[in-house]
Parts: structure tokens; sequence; C-alpha cells
């Protein structure tokens, strides 16, 4: 059974997720059996990383990310209990979440986002995690307070490589406080805590251990943001041991693109 959020971080989506509408298309008997036994496994990954860190289940949240997987592997994911899902694409997020409005879920964008694409993010997602400039965490508060009810929720995106791979985002180290600073200081956001990446052929313990480390300081100035976004399929037992409370996971759950159709498993 997939948990919701941690303990103490209440479910808090605000998009205007809309009225309920069609059924979505449902997957294959096949595609069924294939996401059971792909979620079969992250559980157990994720059951017997807490237990080696000391840690409960319920602490940590599964994020399933479904970019490139139609929206019938979403619905059928639901259906064995997920409930959060990313998305690292606006274009592709904003069809899917149009096709799942009678779904309940909580939707999260996880890739790096252009100020232009603001106005359209703050309709569907309840969570953005890569705000990592001034400057989009500005056009995220003026998109949410002319598009939403209620303040967005955002992490900031923290680039654990100092600028080495400067194509996957993030602010440095030493410009998370003044982020934080502008992002508390919108009334229609509200920061919840760090998202990062490990770095490519890095160590990812090394990595998220700064990650903690980061949070905890960030938490002296706002300690009620909590939630550190860490692992993926590849490395999140190292996330768990370095107190992540939610991990991003997509190839582990969902399988990997053949050429772009089907999936194939190890």
């Amino acid at each position: 059974m997939t948990p919701g959020s941690p303990a103490g971080i209440g479910r808090t989506g605000s998009a205007d997720h809309g009225s309920a509408g069609p059924a979505p298309s449902a997957a294959s008997p096949e595609r069924v059996a294939e996401l059971t036994a792909g979620l079969a496994d992250v559980e157990r990954r994720l059951s017997s990383a807490c237990e080696d860190a000391g840690r409960q289940r319920a602490e940590v949240t599964l994020i399933a990310v479904t970019k490139t997987w139609p929206a019938s592997d979403v619905a059928a994911l639901a259906a064995l209990g997920v409930r959060d899902v990313a998305e690292n694409k606006d274009q592709e997020a904003k069809a899917k979440h149009a096709e799942l409005t009678s779904v309940d879920l909580r939707w999260h964008f996880v890739g790096q986002l252009q100020r232009n694409k603001a106005r359209s993010v703050v309709r569907y997602a309840d969570v953005v995690h890569s705000v990592d400039r001034p400057e989009l965490a500005a056009a995220l508060a003026g998109a949410s307070e002319r598009h939403r009810e209620r303040p967005l929720d955002v992490l900031l995106q923290v680039d654990l490589e100092e600028g080495a791979s400067a194509g996957r985002g993030g602010v440095t180290p030493s410009a998370v406080a003044a982020l934080a600073a502008d992002v508390v200081a919108s009334p229609t956001l509200r920061l919840l805590g760090l998202m990062a990446v490990a770095p490519l052929g890095g160590d990812p313990d090394r990595a998220f251990a700064r990650l903690a480390e980061l949070s905890a300081a960030l938490r002296e100035d706002h300690p009620e943001a909590r939630w550190i976004s860490a692992g993926m399929s590849s490395d999140l037992e190292s996330a768990v041991r370095h107190g992540a409370t939610h991990v991003r996971v997509g190839s582990a759950l969902l399988g990997k693109r053949v050429s772009g159709h089907g999936s194939v498993w190890p």
C-alpha cells in the first residue's frame, strides 16, 4: 500500500482541478500487471530503506514520475494506491491533468520551468519542485495571484554540482537563504522545502548528506519547510538514509521506454 504524505506534512493540493470529467482510458491487463509488479518492488525497496535508516515507511512519500507515459498508466497507478504523480514538461502535464480530473491525485511539477510557463503550470500543479531563481518565484507568485484561490506550494531546487551541469537547474547552496526569503515574502507562495538531484556520476550519499545539511539550515529560519525531495530509481535508498521525505521514482516503477513505444523491464 502506498502511503500519503509523511506524518506532519499534510496534503495541501490547491490547484483548480475542475469538476469530474469522463473516466480516463484504461490500461491493458498486461500493463496493469507490470505496474503492480513495479510498485511492489519499489515499495519493498522503500520499506527496506526505511527500516535500515530507523525510519517509519509513512515518513516517506512515493512520487510516481510519469513523464512520457500515458494517462492510462497514471490512472492505473492511482487505482493501486498511488496519489502523488510528477511531470517535467508543461504541455504533457497539462494534457494528462485534463484527462484525469476525475482521479484523486496530487500533481507535482519537477522540470526546469521558464517564466512564460508559470501561468499554465499554476492552473494544475499542486507543488512545483523546481524554483531556482527570484524571477521564476516572482512569475509563479503573480500567476498564482491571478489564477489560484490558495497559495502555490513550492520547493527550492538546489544545484549540488555547483554549476557543473547547468542544464539541470538549481540555485547554488550559498543562495538558498536569499531565494527562500523571496518566496516567503509572497503571500501567494508557500515554501515547503528543498529538492535536488544527485550529481551525474557522483556519490549520492555525499550529495544527499549535503542536502540534509542545507535543509536543517533552512528550517532554522523557516521551520515549516520540512520537505526534502530527493532520490530517484537508482539512488532512493541513499536519499531515505539522509532524510528524504519524498522520493521521485520513474523507471523502477513504470519501466523504460523502448524507442518511444512500450516498456522493458530488467
